[in-house]
């Protein structure tokens, strides 16, 4: 009869004799088989924004001095927009309903304003700022000396002033830490152009309309490339509204005119954005600031200007 722990010894010994020589004999583990990670469904197409609403502010004795914008109000509704005019003078009060609008059924908030109603425009974007809610665009046209820095809820803002002007001439601002587009254009050296007649230019109502309606579409980006622009406009020059410039690197054989043409804008707006003569020498690394619209711009660029004084 065996004994049963000699048996149990032995096999012990077995296993450890044999032991190295069955890790060498074992095969090696088969590597996984690399699977290939599925890539990610593609991103659902941006939903456009539902579309503005659009408040629009007159300046004192509106109703005789400000009908330009009465007649911007009739271009913004015949174009399918919910847009409606006021007297600056209940400013705070349409802030306040522009706000529980808002606050109620979120839409983009813009805001037009001439003369006192361009100070309007920054006192509800003001009231906004303070309710967390974001203004998307502000134009003033000839605001009020006294209007007030842009505040940061501001995602775009347009001036279109007489900084000579003793009724408007409002060079506003933005307040320190802004990031948002900001362009600024003054038109003190065309003659033809007046406090009383610079809201009434057929081609600037044009341009507004256009930049109103491509709001819904513009995907949200980064603003932290936005350049401010401030213009001295030439005389009788055609003028265009850019939001913001940006910044284009020079490369080897770049001129300053070529750089203009190939960004299809006047030269006098890089000379003066970049504080340089339109024959200076460029050299290559150099960064260039080029004004810029969110949108590609209409082929012909607009006159600033009325027909006439009206």
């Amino acid at each position: 009869m065996l004994d049963l722990r000699r048996v149990v010894a032995l096999a012990a010994l077995v296993l450890l004799a044999l032991g190295p020589g069955m890790a060498v004999a074992s095969p090696a583990k088969s590597k996984r088989t690399a699977v290939a990670t599925p890539a990610p469904p593609p991103a659902a197409p941006v939903e456009p924004l539902p579309p503005p609403k659009i408040y629009l502010f007159r300046g004192a004795m509106g109703p005789i001095f400000s009908t330009g914008m009465d007649r911007l109000e009739e271009k913004l509704t015949k174009a399918g927009f919910s847009a409606n005019v006021y007297e600056f003078t209940i400013c705070r009060w349409i802030g306040d309903r522009a706000i529980a609008s808002y606050k109620e059924s979120p839409a983009p908030i813009v805001l037009i304003g001439h003369s006192m109603g361009g100070l309007c425009s920054i006192v509800i974007s003001e009231m906004a700022a303070k309710e967390n809610i974001p203004i998307s665009l502000v134009i003033a046209i000839d605001p009020a000396h006294a209007t007030g820095d842009v505040p940061l809820n501001v995602e775009r803002f347009i001036n279109i002033f007489l900084s000579d002007s003793v009724l408007g001439g409002g060079d506003v601002v933005a307040v320190p830490g802004f990031r948002g587009h900001y362009a600024s254009y003054d038109l003190k050296e065309n003659s033809r152009v007046s406090h009383i007649n610079i809201e009434k230019s057929d081609d600037i109502h044009r341009q507004i309309v256009e930049m109103v309606t491509q709001l819904p579409r513009i995907p949200a980006q980064s603003q932290d490339d936005a350049v401010p622009l401030r213009y001295l406009v030439p005389g009788d020059t055609l003028v265009e509204l850019w939001d913001s410039g940006v910044r284009v690197p020079v490369r080897r054989g770049d001129t300053m005119e070529s750089i203009a043409a190939a960004n299809r804008v006047p030269l006098w707006t890089l000379a003066q954005s970049n504080s340089l003569a339109e024959n200076a020498p460029l050299t290559p690394g150099q960064s260039i600031i080029v004004p810029r619209h969110l949108t590609p711009p209409e082929p012909a660029a607009a006159m600033a200007v009325p027909q006439g004084r009206r």
